[in-house]
């Protein structure tokens, strides 16, 4: 069974820290918004490469030419369906906590802390039924399911809750907090 969230969060709480939300994202196998246009370029390259080794395999061609083409079939099968169970375990392994001094994001046996008052920028892509992702970086990024994210200079990854339940309320949390903290003035602190 999974630990729950909060009890792995408060694993990683300084003393007197105090722990005001925690989650984890979505889970399971996911369409996104950018899959949009990821999902034709897959099927595009995949069904060439398919038809290509195909054929390369079914005349006999030479055999170096028939392996030229399994690294293209297997980076098919990747963008056709492993892209999709990759995704869905980076976020199955995946916890948010908010604590009075930070934001923590643990994937497995790594753990990412920022500082509320070192958060330059906090942006809500909010979804129907109250779920949304909310983006720990400079005003005007993307967003985490933009084309742009996947591809390009704006493949900058930064901090993010990403499908969160309720992301109207945890962003309104964090926003409060880090206004405080930036009013305290208070030391920067690395984990």
């Amino acid at each position: 069974m999974l630990d729950s969230a909060e009890a792995v969060i408060r694993s990683k709480l300084d003393e007197g820290e105090q722990l005001l939300w925690s989650g984890r994202p979505r889970q399971g196998l996911l369409l996104q918004p950018a899959d949009a246009a990821l999902i034709p370029f897959s099927l595009l390259w995949g069904g060439f490469a398919f038809v290509w080794e195909y054929e390369v395999v079914s005349t006999h061609r030479f055999w170096v030419l028939q392996l030229w083409g399994i690294p293209f079939v297997l980076v098919g099968l990747y963008l056709v369906v492993g892209r999709f169970f990759a995704d869905a375990y980076v976020r199955g392994q995946t916890l948010y906590g908010l604590t009075d001094k930070r934001v923590i994001i643990a994937r497995g046996s790594t753990v990412r802390s920022i500082p509320l008052s070192d958060l330059t920028g906090v942006a809500l892509a909010a979804r129907a039924g109250k779920s949304g992702t909310i983006v720990l970086g400079p005003p005007g990024y993307p967003g985490p399911n933009s084309l742009n994210a996947y591809m390009g200079s704006a493949r900058v990854q930064y901090p993010m809750f990403q499908m969160i339940p309720d992301a109207q309320a945890v962003y309104d949390q964090i926003e409060a907090q880090r206004k405080a903290a930036i009013a305290d003035g208070s030391p920067n602190q690395n984990n």
